[in-house]
């Protein structure tokens, strides 16, 4: 396996944080940056080195990730802030951020246009927060044969298990499978309790009969536990988990998949009551105090 000499992370939100922070307990060479200085600052004193720009940090990077919230930042930081004519030659671009299907094939072409040495892989995760901290995401990755091995260093940093799922593209699609799924157990979460909560149901009695239902996945259970204390701190925002639902439905004609327009519609109102920061767990709280979502 080829030795990983140093591997620049562009974007220290919620995930990219934990991302950089695991591959730095990992040993590898780390350089940071972000947009906002506190958390490469935070990071530069567990060793990581600190780079101005985003041109700075990957001049001699060998593995570049990505983990920014949207297309229009990736973009930002690839085109207009340099960071694609700085990456060395032969070195791997690991675009980790979840932009959707169009983006993703459109940036492969930018790549392939302008910097032909450099190798994309496109490798999503699923998992938020927690998962991250604790080094257990599962990296989408789909891209040319020939960089696996030595990109392979840092996604066992950052995930518990790596699956190649194809050509450039792949992972993204299945980025979207994932997360629709993930976004309608947590809508069926706030259905079911919102349900309870009108038929007169204690919700601590709910959850107390929910709990090691087969119904229940250990997501679904400490999804739940949260909202038992009322504890809605982002671990995947309901800003972010919109995004990704309309990401989806940007792939499919109008009324293609009338459920998940319904839930987008739904979860733009939440958001417009100023809730969009918190985790998206918070659609139940929305059900349950704000009044009726619009239908």
């Amino acid at each position: 396996m080829t030795q990983v000499q140093q591997v620049a992370v562009l974007g220290l939100g919620g995930m990219g944080t934990p991302m950089a922070t695991n591959i730095l307990r990992a040993g590898l060479p780390t350089v940071v940056w972000n947009r906002s200085p506190e958390p490469a600052r935070r990071l530069g004193e567990q060793g990581a080195e600190v780079a101005g720009s985003p041109a700075d940090a990957v001049r001699r990077a060998d593995v570049v990730i990505t983990m920014v919230t949207d297309a229009d930042a990736v973009r930002s930081i690839a085109t207009d802030q340099g960071m694609l004519a700085a990456m060395a030659q032969g070195a791997a671009w690991a675009q980790m951020s979840t932009i959707g299907v169009t983006e993703t094939e459109r940036l492969a072409r930018l790549v392939a246009s302008e910097r032909p040495d450099v190798v994309m892989v496109d490798a999503p995760v699923a998992g938020s927060r927690g998962p991250a901290e604790r080094g257990q995401l599962i990296v989408l990755a789909s891209g040319p044969e020939q960089v696996r091995d030595r990109i392979a260093p840092v996604f066992d940093a950052v995930g518990q298990r790596t699956v190649w799922v194809g050509p450039t593209g792949t992972g993204s699609r299945l980025k979207l499978v994932n997360n629709l799924l993930l976004a309608f157990v947590a809508e069926g979460l706030a259905d079911a309790l919102a349900l309870g909560e009108t038929l007169g149901l204690d919700r601590a009695a709910t959850l107390a009969a929910l709990h090691g239902s087969p119904l229940i996945s250990p997501w679904a259970t400490e999804k739940l536990e949260r909202i038992g204390r009322d504890d809605y701190t982002a671990q995947y925002s309901l800003a972010l988990a919109l995004k990704d639902v309309n990401l989806a439905l940007r792939e499919v004609e109008a009324g293609r998949l009338p459920a998940a327009e319904s839930l987008a519609a739904e979860w733009q109102w939440v958001v417009d009551q100023g809730l969009g920061s918190e985790d998206l767990t918070v659609v139940t709280k929305a059900l349950s105090r704000l009044g009726e979502p619009p239908r």
